[in-house]
């Protein structure tokens, strides 16, 4: 069985954190698919490109709270079969830009993410924290704030058997 430190060990995994609403986190949950807009692609194309497989994604769902760890089992990818809801976007968005993925940690409950924002690195405005995530498909964070959220997933978690370790 593969581990989350084999696949670190074997090649450089990146870590992200996908930022979306509570219907296209149904969406990617039961699915396994995450889809990105056109507008976002194009802010960050290079950045979101680099995604591969493999990469750890954490599902941000707002307004606050964690709710999911994956892996991204594909290179971004385009579809535009209508997956995702469009609501607050342009009404033809399709989030055409896409990752196939194999969920790794689904708590039952989303962890509230606020209490973690001390501990998060990639935050530097601790007190107005949400101007880092909002706006904003895809972040690219590092390794050790990874480390800190799987954590609390696996707290949240003890004495369930939803915790998978293998990508």
């Amino acid at each position: 069985m593969i581990t989350f430190q084999l696949i670190e060990a074997i090649k450089l995994v990146n870590y992200w954190l996908c930022i979306t609403n509570e219907d296209n986190w149904k969406v990617a949950k039961e699915r396994k698919i995450w889809g990105i807009t056109k507008r976002a692609l194009g802010r960050n194309r290079k950045l979101l490109e680099s995604v591969k497989p493999g990469d750890l994604l954490i599902f941000y769902v707002k307004p606050k709270r964690i709710a999911g760890l994956f892996a991204s089992t594909s290179n971004i990818f385009e579809s535009y079969e209508r997956l995702f809801s469009s609501v607050g976007f342009d009404a033809d968005e399709t989030f055409p830009y896409r990752l196939k993925l194999k969920p790794l940690i689904i708590p039952e409950k989303p962890i509230e993410f606020t209490p973690i924002v001390p501990k998060m690195t990639f935050i530097k405005k601790k007190k107005m924290w949400q101007s880092s995530i909002y706006g904003r498909a895809m972040i690219k964070i590092p390794k050790n704030d990874y480390k800190i959220i799987r954590e609390e997933f696996k707290k949240a978690l003890k004495g369930h058997t939803t915790f998978t370790e293998s990508p």
